[in-house]
């Protein structure tokens, strides 16, 4: 698996300078499963939009069903522990575009990470066709309504049998109107 250089995707704290970006891959469904132990309830329930004590098993297994082309996702790591995830998930009926999801451990956010996988994934999602992502974020989401509104069109709050949501569309890969100089994706 090819990884990926975080540092020319976007721009991160020094502090994650050790973090590798690559593929998801099916020896990693024990180290996902341990970053629960590193997700708060609150961050479960805007990733999952339900209360989970835990990663969802149905999620791990749909990670394992990746096709990496229609379907991906990319890990951030740390030595041998998942800091986070983003994928995409393309639209069958549209299939330039694609669903985005990203979830990212409790101690690592806020400090760019997250900004990191999208680059990287809307740099790889880009070369495979998908020229949109789309994206419901719970509305009590506060950091991620933040991303979303530097960068994303306009967001659109709209009601589901669930909870509250805002549907979001951003070009990918990013407009260069909308990078940071060093060229990664503009952070929160």
């Amino acid at each position: 698996m090819k990884q990926l250089d975080v540092r020319t995707v976007a721009r991160i704290h020094a502090v994650l300078d050790d973090v590798r970006i690559r593929p998801y891959g099916v020896t990693d469904r024990d180290r996902l499963r341990r970053m629960s132990d590193r997700l708060s309830a609150a961050s479960l329930y805007t990733r999952f939009f339900s209360g989970t004590p835990r990663i969802p098993d149905h999620y791990v297994r749909l990670l394992e069903g990746l096709d990496h082309w229609h379907r991906e996702a990319l890990v951030a790591l740390d030595r041998d522990e998942i800091l986070g995830i983003a994928e995409y998930a393309r639209d069958a009926a549209r299939p330039w575009r694609a669903d985005l999801a990203v979830l990212v451990a409790d101690p690592w956010q806020r400090r760019g990470l997250g900004s990191a996988l999208v680059g990287c994934l809307s740099e790889l999602a880009g070369r495979r066709g998908i020229t949109d992502f789309d994206a419901d974020v719970i509305l009590t989401n506060r950091q991620a309504l933040l991303f979303v509104r530097n960068g994303w069109r306009r967001p659109a709050p709209r009601g589901t049998a669930g909870p509250p949501t805002s549907a979001c569309r951003s070009p990918c890969p990013p407009d260069p109107g909308r990078l940071n100089p060093d060229g990664g994706a503009r952070l929160p």
